[in-house]
């Protein structure tokens, strides 16, 4: 069962990954993990752990897996995005059909400022687009 871990363990954290190398080869047959660096997907950096050097495998293995990375995270930004519509389109049909007065009231000012705010930005980026093109 354990010949089929992969080589490499990528522990994902805000920006970025932990990466350890997995060993099952050992005299104890239990997984054991060693940490070879430290990843920010978001500057690009593999920082080796402590004084080891990356082997050219392992930088290969590692920004493969940043580009893999970094195109899922691209995928779930405009999936959240898509999502953000939907949620806007239920919080109209919520405010025109079910809230109280109390529940617009708690809400209203919060809403209003986040859409004011978020026009604001579209507007601007549509006109640049405009302009540019």
């Amino acid at each position: 069962m354990t010949a089929d871990l992969p080589e490499f363990y990528f522990r994902v954290r805000e920006n970025g990954a932990l990466v350890y190398r997995v060993d099952t080869e050992n005299r104890q047959r239990r997984i054991e993990m060693d940490q070879i660096a430290v990843v920010n997907v978001n500057k690009g950096e593999i920082k080796p752990h402590g004084d080891r050097e990356l082997a050219a495998g392992e930088l290969e293995e590692i920004r493969a897996w940043m580009e893999e990375r970094q195109r899922l995270l691209a995928l779930r930004e405009m999936d959240d995005i898509h999502r953000a519509i939907d949620h806007l389109n239920l919080t109209a049909q919520w405010a025109q059909a079910r809230a109280t007065q109390e529940q617009l009231e708690e809400v209203t000012d919060a809403l209003l400022l986040a859409m004011h705010d978020l026009r604001s930005v579209l507007v601007r980026k549509k006109a640049d687009r405009v302009m540019k093109g």
